[in-house]
């Protein structure tokens, strides 16, 4: 953001003392002579140099993970980014993750590696600046870590610092976006910065809306300077969402459609919140983080704005985040999509300055971070909870019989390794082949092997990239993602697509019931076959499907609003009657 009159970032260095206006003050400054630097330093640099010890020590893939891998691997190939060649599909919901890990990809690197230890690094980066950023509300006065030790202490931190999934990014931006708006509110780079949430992930968008406020109220920019600074803030997301809905003809990426991410389950996600707040007693720590509040408003000099506002900015962004997951019914992973919300509340008292007060609090935390790390654990440890949230670590440890399940082997999982050994074979026969998951095999489908398996990541890493790896809750299968939720339970897994639907849309053309298991319909499968030539589901299979010309890109800008809020009956008979009439 700009401003038509001096800039608001050199006014605010110019009210502040020069002991404010670094992070690191000359040798010497502050209380205490010398100490007090070395000591910043190592308020900063400890927690980012334990996080990466813990995540290391229990890395892992998630296999989620290779969903996105496969899509690298497309984009490698010169398949485009899509899941499966031929259809035009956004199964990964961290655009900006997918990317980096492509660049990683053309460079060289194992895309696997790159999703672990790249997560790794980014999680380590996000605790340093995100200490740096504490530090920098208190001039040159001495710290102690305090919010940094509530994530420290909690197991789902040290498994996220890896799992191969978007998190470790997501740190790094909240931390750095929070840093930029604190130290250089002013520049269009902080806009740019803090503009990248939704493609890091959609739902941090609601970061990037209150930083976006944060900043307009620091620097209060003439019109002019607030159009400037929102152009640089939404041009690469903006730019992202007409080529999404050209391209893949919606508006979110297939994930959230399956997910239903725009209606609300409260009470499944209080649940979840409850599932990660009461094992690790998440009450202790906040009563002395609380305690500790007050007296570090008074840790800044300058005026009022500029003091309140960096800090009460990422609380509610925060807050919003944990509204969101709540209301949209939390997650089947344990804890995971809570961590960026409790990171952003955490981010003001990251560190706090050394007084009675904050010193006591620290000591509090630090002391049930000891205990909640060495002993406060989740009842359901290695397996899926009676709530359907999953230890998801855990149970890739326990398939993989490997304390470090990185490229999995699934060893541990006989009826994975019963469904990886009949697609092998199928790759190997040469011969075209239909699979429905380890129980059925139809001959006569056009591509070399299209299987579907709910396991989506360990499909798309065994089936072939000329091949179809599709999942029936429809993760990256559009027909699954669209069909109506059949029931009310796991999150991310109440769609499931019957297999009439999928023997009629990718099996043989006209194909007989000799050509199909005998628990399948084959009524159905021509009720099926009918439908998906009616209505929505042939707009849906065109856009994702049809040949991309500059007027198909048109159509799905055009349709991407009716196209993603499309569902049709599971059963299909009902669909065949709804759509074809």
């Amino acid at each position: 953001m700009t401003s038509t009159h001096s800039p608001a970032w050199s006014a605010h260095r110019k009210a502040r003392p020069p002991s404010s206006s670094s992070v690191s003050p000359p040798p010497g400054s502050g209380p205490g002579g010398p100490w007090p630097g070395r000591l910043r330093v190592a308020v900063w640099l400890a927690p980012a140099l334990v996080v990466a010890y813990a995540g290391y020590r229990r890395r892992w893939m998630s296999d989620d993970a290779y969903i996105y891998v496969r899509t690298v691997r497309q984009v490698l190939a010169g398949n485009g980014p899509v899941f499966n060649a031929g259809e035009r599909v956004e199964s990964s919901t961290g655009t900006l993750w997918q990317w980096l890990l492509v660049g990683a990809g053309a460079a060289g690197v194992d895309p696997v590696s790159a999703a672990v230890f790249g997560g790794l690094l980014l999680t380590a980066a996000g605790f340093a600046l995100a200490g740096i950023g504490a530090l920098r509300t208190y001039g040159g006065r001495a710290a102690v870590p305090l919010g940094s030790l509530v994530l420290l202490g909690l197991p789902p931190v040290w498994d996220f610092a890896t799992s191969g999934l978007e998190t470790g990014l997501a740190t790094c931006w909240i931390a750095g976006a929070w840093l930029a708006l604190t130290a250089r509110p002013a520049s269009p780079a902080t806009s740019v910065l803090i503009g990248l949430g939704p493609l890091v992930r959609p739902d941090l968008g609601l970061v990037t809306v209150v930083f976006l406020g944060a900043q307009w109220l620091l620097v209060r920019p003439s019109w002019r300077g607030a159009l400037a600074g929102a152009g640089a803030a939404g041009a690469l997301p903006v730019a992202y969402e007409v080529f999404r809905a050209g391209y893949y003809g919606h508006l979110v990426p297939l994930p959230a459609v399956t997910k239903e991410a725009s209606q609300s389950l409260w009470g499944r996600g209080l649940g979840y919140l409850g599932d990660f707040a009461h094992p690790y007693l998440l009450w202790v720590p906040a009563l002395f983080v609380a305690a500790a509040v007050l007296p570090v408003r008074g840790g800044r000099r300058g005026p009022g704005t500029a003091r309140a506002v960096p800090a009460l900015a990422p609380v509610v962004a925060g807050l919003l985040c944990w509204v969101y997951v709540v209301k949209v019914g939390g997650d089947f992973m344990h804890g995971r999509m809570l961590l960026p919300g409790l990171l952003l509340m955490l981010l003001p008292v990251f560190a706090v300055p050394v007084t009675r007060v904050g010193t006591s609090a620290a000591v509090g935390v630090g002391l049930w971070a000891v205990v909640c790390a060495g002993w406060l654990r989740i009842p359901y440890a290695g397996l899926i909870g009676p709530a359907g949230i999953a230890d998801e670590r855990g149970v890739y440890v326990r398939h993989n019989a490997d304390p470090h399940p990185v490229h999995h082997t699934f060893v541990g999982a006989p009826h994975h390794l019963e469904y990886t050994r009949k697609v092998w074979a199928a790759r190997r026969s040469g011969a075209p082949a239909l699979l429905f998951g380890k129980d059925a095999r139809v001959a006569g489908n056009a591509r070399a092997v299209t299987a579907s398996y709910v396991v989506l990541g360990l499909n798309g890493s065994v089936v072939p990239l000329e091949g179809a790896a599709l999942d029936p809750i429809g993760l990256a299968y559009p027909v699954a993602a669209h069909s109506e939720r059949v029931r009310q339970g796991r999150a991310g897994h109440e769609k499931h697509l019957p297999v009439a639907w999928l023997a009629a849309d990718r099996g043989a053309a006209g194909a007989g019931p000799g050509n199909l298991p005998g628990w399948v319909d084959p009524l159905r499968v021509e009720a099926a076959r009918r439908a998906l030539r009616c209505g929505g589901l042939a707009e849906l299979n065109s856009s994702v499907r049809g040949r991309l010309t500059p007027g198909r890109f048109l159509r799905n800008v055009a349709g991407a609003w009716e196209r993603t809020a499309f569902r049709f009956p599971n059963d299909p008979v009902r669909a065949e009657r709804e759509l074809c009439g």
